[in-house]
C-alpha cells in the first residue's frame, strides 16, 4: 500500500505496516531516532498502524511536538515513582505543560511530599527510566476500564463521565497504568534530564467543593545542557521579577485595601509611565493619528449594542445609578469599560464622513477594567485595571494593506527602540465567524501582504482568529529568551455593522468602513512589567525615572550640587541630589541599588573647576567631564 510523506513523496509499504515501519523504510537512522508519528495530522504512537493513502510524518526529538510528548511520558514515570514510594496513592490527572509537566495525587493517610522528598522521587524515576520498559497502549471498553482501575476512585469517576462513543485507551508502563489518549514514546530512555520543581495544592477537577490533592510539578529535557539552561533562566527570572524590583525601585505597590489587581504607582513609576506615553504620543501625531478621550463608564445600552453585555458580561463591572429622585427612583444600568472600542466608534459616528476623510486614525491612552479571577492576577503582567495604547483606524477596503504596513512600521520602531527581537503570527478564520467569505479572504490576504511588504516573517495560526476578523499578534523575546505576546493588529467586521458605520464613497453611495484595532504596548502596565524584567530594572537612560544621582562629598558642596541639578532639570533631566549626612560610599551604593544610570560626584576639585566626576551604573568610573558634556548627554536623552 502507498503512504505519503510531508515532502510530497510516497512510500510503498506492506499491508498492516506501522509508523515505525514507515520510518524504517526511509532509513535505519530515522527509525532509531523516531519517537512518535502523525497520521493525517493526528499524533500517534510509533506502533500505530497506517492505512493506504495516509499522510505519515515521523517525529524525532527535533520535531516541535517532541518535547511535549516526552514530558507527557515523564509525567507517567513520575506518577509511577510516587505510586511505588507511597503505596495506596490515588492518581488523578498528569498532563504536560508549556515548561514541564505535573501530576495530581491523593496521598495515603498522613503522607506528604515536600522539597526534601524530591531527591528520593527523582532517584526512583531514574531507576524506572533505566529499566527501559515500553509504553504499551490498549483500547478497552468502559467495563474493562473500571476493572483495571477498581482501586482508583478518581479514575472510576472520570470513566463514568466519559461519553459512550469515546474511545478509551490505557497506557501501561511497568507496573503503572493510566487512562490516557497518548501518544507516548516507545520507552522512557529519551528522558535524559529531568527535575522536580515544586509542589502545591489543587482541587479535583478544579472544583473548590472537592478534595484537595497534592500537585507535583516537574520538567524534563532531551539533554542536560537544556535543563541547565532552563534552571539558569529560572534563577534569572526570579532575580528580574518585576514585582520584587517594582517595590525595590519605588515603581509601584499593591495595597489589599485597594483591591486585587489594581496597581498604585509611586512617583517614579508615574514618571516612567508618562515618559512612555509622551514618547509614543509625539510619534503618533507625526504618523497622522488624532488623540481622543472617552469616558470610563457607559450606559449598559452601549455594551448591549457592542455585544459585550452578552458575551463578556462576567468580565465586566456593572452597577445601577438612580437617574430619578429619591421619591421617584429611575435606575439605569452602567458598565465600566473593559475596552476603548465603543467610544471610538461613537466618535466616528458623531460626524458624517466621506472617502476623503479616510483613513481616520483615533488613538487614546485609555484605562480599562476587567474582572480577572484573583488566582490569575500577577503584578503588572495581569491586572484588573490597566491602560492601553489603543487606536482604531477607519479606512476603505483598498487602504487596509497600507494601514497595516504603517502599523507594522510603528511596531518595528518601538520594538527596536527597546531592543526586542520579535516575530508575527497571523490568526485566521475560526469555525464560528461573521462576515462574508470575500471579506475574510481580503482581510487575511491584506495581513499576509503587509507582513511580506515589511519583510516580517510570520506563522499562521489556523482558525484562531476572533469571530469578527483575522489578526496579527506580535511576540517579543526578552533578554533571557522568554516570549511575550504584546502588539495586536485586529481587523473587525463586527463593530461597523453593529453601530451602522458608513462613509460616502466616490460614487456617492453609502459604504461600510473597514475598522482596524491596534495596540503596540498593549497594556502599558504589562509592557512596563516586561521592560523591568527585560532590563533587570536598569531602564535605559531616556526612560529611567531618575537619570542621575548627584552626590556632594561634603556639606560645602551641596549648593553646587543643587545648582547643577537645576541646570540638568532645565534641559529635561530627571535628577536627585543625595544630600543626606551619609558617607559617599553609602550614597553610591544606594544609587547603584536604585539602578540609576549615572552618579555625579562633586567635591572641592569639581566645584572649583566646574567639572563633574561621572560614574556609570554598569561601567563604573568614567573620569572627570566638563559640565556641558554631561548636560548634553542628558539633553540628548530628553524627549
Amino acid at each position: 500500500m502507498i503512504v505519503y510523506l510531508p515532502d510530497g513523496s510516497q512510500k510503498d509499504v506492506d499491508a498492516g505496516a506501522t509508523v515505525y515501519d514507515v520510518a524504517s523504510s526511509i532509513g535505519e537512522g530515522l527509525a532509531r531516532a523516531a519517537l512518535a508519528g502523525k497520521i493525517d495530522g493526528i499524533l500517534v504512537d510509533l506502533n500505530a498502524p497506517v492505512s493506504d493513502g495516509a499522510q505519515v510524518e515521523i517525529l524525532t526529538k527535533k520535531s516541535p511536538e517532541a518535547l511535549d510528548i516526552m514530558r507527557h511520558s515523564a509525567a507517567h514515570v513520575m506518577a509511577e515513582a510516587v505510586r511505588s514510594l507511597y503505596p495506596g496513592t490515588q492518581i488523578a490527572f498528569g498532563p504536560q505543560t508549556d515548561d514541564g509537566f505535573f501530576y495530581d495525587f491523593e496521598l495515603p493517610d498522613g503522607a506528604t511530599i515536600s522539597v526534601d522528598d524530591f531527591s528520593t522521587i527523582e532517584n526512583k524515576m531514574a531507576e524506572i527510566i533505566h529499566e527501559g520498559k515500553p509504553f504499551t497502549r490498549s483500547v478497552v471498553t468502559k467495563d474493562e476500564a473500571k476493572r483495571a482501575f477498581a482501586d482508583q476512585r478518581f479514575k472510576l469517576e472520570h470513566i463514568d463521565e466519559l461519553p459512550e462513543t469515546e474511545e478509551i485507551s490505557i497506557y501501561t508502563h511497568g507496573d503503572f497504568a493510566d487512562l490516557c489518549a497518548g501518544p507516548h514514546m516507545p520507552d522512557a530512555s529519551a528522558i535524559k534530564a529531568f527535575k522536580l520543581m515544586k509542589t502545591a495544592g489543587a482541587y479535583w477537577k478544579g472544583d473548590a467543593e472537592r478534595e484537595v490533592l497534592t500537585r507535583l510539578y516537574g520538567t524534563a529535557f532531551f539533554d542536560k545542557k537544556d535543563l541547565s539552561e532552563y534552571l539558569h533562566n529560572l534563577e534569572e527570572a526570579e532575580k528580574r521579577d518585576h514585582r520584587k524590583l517594582g517595590r525595590e525601585l519605588g515603581i509601584y505597590t499593591m495595597d489589599p485595601l485597594a483591591g486585587v489587581g489594581l496597581p498604585l504607582y509611586l512617583p517614579k513609576g508615574a514618571r516612567v509611565i508618562r515618559t512612555m506615553q509622551e514618547w509614543l504620543r509625539r510619534d503618533l501625531y507625526e504618523r497622522g493619528y488624532e488623540e481622543v478621550i472617552t469616558p470610563h463608564i457607559y450606559n449598559a445600552d452601549v455594551w448591549k449594542m457592542s455585544g459585550h453585555y452578552d458575551f463578556y458580561h462576567e468580565n465586566m463591572y456593572f452597577f445601577d445609578i438612580n437617574e430619578g429622585t429619591d421619591e421617584e427612583p429611575r435606575l439605569s444600568e452602567y458598565g465600566v469599560k473593559p475596552m476603548n472600542c465603543p467610544g471610538h466608534v461613537m466618535l466616528y459616528k458623531s460626524e458624517l464622513h466621506s472617502y476623503r476623510d479616510l483613513p481616520l486614525r483615533y488613538f487614546e491612552f485609555g484605562t480599562v477594567y476587567r474582572h480577572e479571577m484573583s488566582g490569575v492576577v500577577h503584578g503588572l503582567l495581569r491586572a484588573r485595571g490597566f491602560t492601553q495604547d489603543d487606536a482604531h483606524i477607519f479606512c476603505t477596503r483598498d487602504q487596509v494593506v497600507d494601514e497595516v504596513c504603517a502599523i507594522l512600521d510603528l511596531v518595528e520602531h518601538i520594538m527596536t527602540t527597546f531592543g526586542f527581537a520579535y516575530e508575527a503570527e497571523i490568526s485566521t478564520r475560526p469555525e464560528k465567524s461573521i462576515g462574508s467569505d470575500d471579506m475574510w479572504e481580503h482581510a487575511t490576504e491584506s495581513l499576509r501582504r503587509a507582513c511580506e511588504i515589511k519583510q516580517l516573517a510570520y506563522d499562521i495560526n489556523e482558525g484562531d482568529g476572533a469571530f469578527y476578523g483575522p489578526k496579527i499578534d506580535i511576540k517579543v523575546k526578552d533578554a533571557i529568551g522568554r516570549t511575550w505576546q504584546c502588539s495586536t493588529v485586529q481587523i473587525d467586521f463586527n463593530f461597523p455593522e453593529r453601530f451602522d458605520l458608513t462613509y460616502r464613497a466616490a460614487d456617492n453611495t453609502e459604504q461600510r468602513p473597514w475598522m482596524l484595532h491596534r495596540a503596540i504596548f498593549g497594556s502599558i502596565e504589562r509592557f512596563l512589567g516586561i521592560l523591568i524584567e527585560h532590563y533587570a530594572g536598569a531602564l535605559p537612560l531616556w526612560l529611567a525615572p531618575v537619570q542621575a544621582a548627584i552626590i556632594p562629598i561634603a556639606d560645602r558642596h551641596k549648593d553646587a550640587a543643587f545648582e547643577f541639578a537645576g541646570e540638568l532639570t532645565s534641559v529635561g533631566g530627571r535628577v536627585e541630589v543625595y544630600d543626606q549626612n551619609e558617607p559617599m560610599k553609602v550614597k553610591i551604593a544606594k544609587a547603584q541599588q536604585q539602578k540609576i544610570p549615572y552618579m555625579i560626584i562633586m567635591g572641592d576639585k569639581e566645584v572649583e573647576e566646574r567639572m563633574v566626576s561621572v560614574r556609570d551604573r554598569a561601567e563604573g568610573d568614567l573620569g572627570t567631564w566638563e559640565r556641558t558634556r554631561f548636560i548634553d548627554t542628558i539633553r540628548a536623552a530628553a524627549l
